[in-house]
């Protein structure tokens, strides 16, 4: 989200969380938002999104924007993720999955780190709109809730109505949905929480 008709808009609707993208090289990049007049939900943790960025810098977005959780999408060290638990915000740590092996990484993270958000493995920073194989969750069992990630989008409600995992937290929606970069489509959202409720 970077838009602020368009964040007042999707906060109404009933979601958890809201995204802004502080990394400069993405097309989402929000980092100049004015947010002064936007009243949010209570019940909407405002989420910044990093990638290999400074710990001082996170925490002059975390001050700026009053973020309540923090989502790391790069390389950062269980270190960094540490550092900035110590800011009262929920730390989420992006893990790029394609093979069972994959969440031997989890272990670096597990104690320093709220939820994990699993996204499709690319040479990028996400946004692909490319989905992995759900199926290969079944090998993750550390005791730390996860978001699922990866081009996820309206047709694939009634796949997650059936899925099923006792640590899965949510589920991110992004590319999907958008009709601009940082743009949602507030149609999208709706039949999509509809259908996914239904």
């Amino acid at each position: 989200m970077k838009y602020p008709d368009n964040i007042r808009e999707v906060s109404a609707l009933p979601i958890d969380y809201m995204g802004f993208i502080f990394y400069e090289k993405s097309p989402r990049y929000a980092g100049d938002m004015d947010l002064s007049d936007v009243n949010f939900s209570s019940s909407i943790l405002k989420t910044g999104v990093f990638v290999n960025e400074s710990t001082d810098k996170i925490s002059a977005y975390i001050d700026k924007y009053r973020l309540d959780a923090i989502q790391m999408h790069g390389c950062e060290t269980p270190e960094t993720c540490s550092c900035m638990q110590s800011h009262n915000v929920k730390v989420i740590k992006a893990l790029s999955i394609e093979k069972k092996e994959d969440f031997a990484q989890c272990e670096y993270y597990a104690d320093v780190c709220n939820y994990f958000l699993f996204d499709t493995k690319t040479p990028l920073h996400g946004g692909s709109g490319r989905q992995f194989d759900w199926n290969i969750l079944q090998y993750y069992t550390i005791n730390i809730p996860f978001f699922l990630s990866g081009g996820i989008g309206v047709c694939d409600a009634e796949r997650l109505r059936a899925f099923n995992h006792p640590l899965c937290h949510g589920v991110d929606l992004n590319s999907c949905f958008e009709t601009a970069a940082g743009q949602k489509d507030i149609s999208l959202l709706k039949q999509f929480l509809k259908n996914i409720k239904s």
